[in-house]
């Protein structure tokens, strides 16, 4: 792996502005096309993710690339200076879906052969692919295995008895082999992620493998501070798992620009950057990407892609556990409380991107009586419009020397926090008297803009009369103050 990307450009819907090549507010089809090329070239990104989980999408991304912009990419090489890089379905998890995998798999060798024509050599635009929801290292190594002997193998068998081989009538199948990225998005496998990474890597020759922890679906479902302490404790046993074994193991970290789900935008890459040390690719969302002046954009990027890795802070990991616990379990319990209204609210959250849902937590769970909400960014969404960010559910469990470890393990909570009281009501229906006494204890004030304040308090106002035109307007103008849908 002659170059590991720092800067994936992702199709994660957190946007509040419409891009200016987009034919519609919600993106899709060809507008994902222009959005891939000017992630590369505008922005400086170094890697598009290019879903196929849950949402429909164009498996000709390489060709119409080479072709639509051959002068970019004939200096920017795909699959060595620029990489596009494919989330496939999770069969185990996605059964509706699971033949949208094997169709996506089928199409690495067909834009294998559509590079090579271009740039007139062997050339590998697509040689991996994150696995999303996974839990064991089975689900891992059937990706890995299924393109191995059932695409690659099967170009030497005759297409019939005394017959020319697959290969021989349509071409050889390339690249031999891809690498599997695994995606870990519950708390629980994230803790175990390092062992699963090493099961995984137990009889494969390689040097380098890449690994990816989610953050927003991880906030949604445990809270906070949940996620990014088992973000930290995962972090730090890849960095003990890559001295032990000799593996160059690279993490990717997904983060959105709202505080809850990563608090990464143009405006805060250095912190995140020095807070996450051992990173080595940072996910660009839409918000991202669409929501602040392109040169900032740019610059950011070129930020992240120079900066100097470092290991992972050390996390006592028992410790962070114990916390993990305890919160999680009181922020579950105000989810389903608040569940009826942030269902409400989002009913008026513009979509920016033709998506199906993603199964997560909520959606399935059984200890929470079936709790349904909608996807991360949309209950983030609501969560603000309703006058009470996500950071601060459950603050309250949290005690005196929680802080003080979260103050150190974790030093951007506290401003995720103050981040987050710019844009709450003090007196709106969803202030407990609990989290109020509990911010005061910990002295942090409540600071929200006059103009914000009556954006939201006019849509609760809306929402309690029923249904009203104007809510979609306000919720739009309340997300253009924060620079970020959800």
């Amino acid at each position: 792996m002659t170059h590991v990307p720092h800067c994936m450009s992702t199709q994660h819907p957190d946007n509040v502005s419409v891009p200016f090549f987009a034919s519609s507010a919600v993106l899709a089809g060809e507008d994902e096309i222009r959005e891939a090329y000017y992630a590369f070239s505008h922005l400086g990104c170094d890697e598009q993710m290019w879903d196929v989980e849950g949402k429909e999408i164009d498996t000709y991304v390489v060709k119409k690339l080479l072709s639509y912009y051959p002068e970019y990419f004939r200096e920017n090489v795909l699959g060595d200076d620029l990489r596009i890089t494919l989330r496939v379905p999770n069969p185990t998890v996605e059964s509706a879906e699971a033949k949208i995998l094997l169709e996506t798999l089928e199409s690495i060798p067909r834009s294998y052969d559509a590079a090579r024509r271009f740039y007139e050599q062997d050339c590998a635009p697509i040689f991996e692919v994150i696995l999303p929801m996974t839990t064991t290292v089975r689900c891992v190594n059937r990706i890995y295995s299924y393109y191995k002997d059932h695409i690659i193998r099967r170009q030497h068998t005759p297409i019939s008895d005394n017959d020319i081989t697959i290969a021989d009538w349509v071409g050889a199948f390339a690249p031999a082999r891809i690498q599997v990225i695994p995606l870990f998005e519950d708390v629980p496998t994230m803790l175990n992620a390092a062992g699963i990474v090493e099961e995984y890597l137990a009889d494969k020759d390689v040097q380098d493998q890449r690994v990816f922890l989610a953050r927003s679906d991880t906030a949604m479902n445990y809270g906070l501070a949940s996620a990014a302490l088992a973000n930290k404790v995962a972090l730090t046993r890849f960095d003990e798992l890559s001295n032990r074994i000799g593996v160059r193991i690279h993490p990717i970290l997904g983060m959105g620009s709202a505080p809850f789900r990563g608090g990464l935008s143009p405006r805060t890459v250095e912190r995140v950057g020095d807070e996450y040390p051992s990173v080595t690719t940072f996910s660009i969302q839409s918000s991202f990407k669409f929501d602040y002046p392109v040169s900032e954009g740019r610059a950011a990027c070129e930020y992240l892609k120079m900066r100097s890795q470092r290991p992972a802070t050390p996390v006592d990991a028992d410790r962070a556990v114990s916390i993990i616990d305890r919160y999680s379990e009181a922020y579950r319990r105000h989810i389903v409380e608040l569940a009826p209204r942030i269902n409400r609210m989002a009913r008026y959250v513009p979509a920016r991107r033709a998506r199906k849902l993603h199964i997560g937590l909520f959606g399935y769970t059984r200890e929470l009586g079936g709790v349904s909400l909608p996807r991360a960014i949309t209950f983030t969404c609501s969560l603000y419009s309703l006058g009470l960010p996500p950071e601060l559910i459950a603050f309250e469990a949290l005690n005196a020397d929680d802080l003080a470890f979260l103050h150190e393990v974790y030093p951007s909570f506290h401003a995720k926090i103050r981040d987050a009281l710019r844009f709450t009501d003090p007196e709106g229906p969803l202030m407990t008297d609990a989290l109020r006494a509990a911010l005061e204890a910990a002295s942090f004030e409540f600071t929200a803009d006059d103009d914000y304040l009556a954006l939201v308090r006019r849509m609760n106002s809306e929402l309690e009369i029923g249904d009203s035109a104007l809510i979609g307007d306000l919720l739009l103008q309340a997300a253009l103050q924060r620079r970020f849908l959800g």
